[in-house]
């Protein structure tokens, strides 16, 4: 029996992608991708839940995703949920999951902005598939310098 793990959301950018690189000279970047879910509670009320995801985009993904991606961007990724653990400056184990990006898509139409000029694709979506998958080594994530989740 195989498994599979593959996380794919739909969301909004929390905040403009922060991009860092190893000393690799590889491109990482962060980003704080908000999904919402309403439903009417047990009294009838509307209610609105939302989860905060980190997502990760490694290379040349990471690259596009800070030239396009502006904070409030409607968003779709996919790519594999990862654990990792790191010490932080006090010798503590910290621990973060977080979702692999392997492929984008930009939701938001060129009226709104978010996709002038942006890559080859056209109208109104533009698409990365696979942009990072060879493009970083897992031990990469250790040079990293990052205390907090989000």
């Amino acid at each position: 029996m195989s498994s599979l793990n593959k996380a794919m959301l739909i969301g909004n950018l929390g905040a403009d992608p922060e991009v860092r690189y190893t000393q690799n000279n590889t491109a990482v970047a962060t980003l704080s991708v908000a999904t919402s879910e309403r439903f009417k509670d047990g009294s009838g009320e509307m209610q609105e839940r939302t989860e905060w995801h980190r997502v990760v985009a490694w290379g040349k993904l990471a690259e596009i995703c800070q030239n396009y991606l502006k904070k409030g961007a409607k968003v779709y990724f996919e790519g594999p949920i990862q654990t990792r653990s790191w010490e932080d400056k006090d010798g503590q184990k910290r621990y973060t999951t977080e979702i692999k990006a392997l492929n984008m898509v930009m939701l938001d139409s060129k009226s709104d902005g978010m996709n002038q000029g942006a890559p080859a694709g056209g109208g109104n979506k533009a698409q990365t598939s696979n942009a990072s998958a060879s493009s970083f080594n897992d031990g990469d994530m250790d040079n990293i310098d990052d205390d907090l989740p989000f």
